[in-house]
């Protein structure tokens, strides 16, 4: 005999997420709420609002969550495949929508502009990132590249790997960024040494190095606003 689970329309109605959205709005839902509703259904021994609860739980809230992989999710009982794939391409969608950035150019002025630019992309790697953002004459954004993936370094991160796209781009100035996976931005005597030496080649051939921003777990430090250039 087959085995049914519990869909949310088996939970009463008052507590039914998808009725309670319906009449308050998404804003008034709880994460274990919203999730459930992406699960539809629980299992025969659990409803799906236990379920999305103890997900949570796993993961130890949406941090955690939104990382996660297919098998890690699998792993949880009662999450199949079909659930798993579900909860994995709206937590992508959600990343994508929350770094989507309008056709028309960004434009920096300050350093809380160019890390607001970068924030929630970088602020959650795992590995450091070391990002490259190509301004025009206006300040305004007119490419963005991922220069190198590692740990921070001079013999590495090498002047002409950021300027060559400078010059192909025409670009007037650059800011770049790399993350701290520990969360804390606080930089490094090497990031100051980076810093440094891209800001000399900068001037050597005309294109401004404006900034350097160190980014952590929602914050972040300017080198420039540190002295360092």
């Amino acid at each position: 005999m087959e085995v049914s689970s519990i869909m949310i329309k088996d939970v009463p109605k008052e507590d039914r997420p998808r009725e309670r959205l319906l009449k308050n709005g998404a804003a008034h839902l709880s994460n274990q709420e919203l999730l459930a509703i992406l699960l539809g259904s629980g299992t025969r021994e659990e409803p799906v609002t236990a379920l999305s609860h103890r997900v949570l739980m796993h993961f130890e809230g949406l941090k955690l969550l939104g990382d996660a992989t297919i098998e890690e999710l699998m792993a949880i009982k009662g999450i199949g495949s079909a659930k798993g794939v579900l909860l994995l391409s709206a937590i992508e969608l959600g990343k994508r929508m929350h770094q989507y950035r309008p056709d028309d150019s960004y434009v920096i002025r300050s350093p809380e502009d160019g890390a607001d630019y970068i924030m929630e992309e970088m602020r959650s790697l795992n590995q450091e990132h070391f990002v490259a953002l190509f301004l025009n004459t206006k300040n305004q954004i007119i490419h963005r590249q991922t220069i190198f993936i590692g740990s921070l370094n001079a013999s590495i991160v090498h002047p002409r790997e950021v300027f060559r796209e400078a010059v192909k781009r025409s670009a007037a100035s650059i800011i770049v960024a790399h993350n701290h996976p520990s969360g804390d931005p606080s930089p490094s005597q090497e990031d100051i040494h980076v810093t440094r030496r891209l800001s000399e080649s900068g001037k050597m051939i005309g294109i401004e190095l404006l900034d350097h921003l160190v980014i952590g777990n929602r914050k972040f430090v300017s080198l420039k606003e540190k002295g360092y250039l």
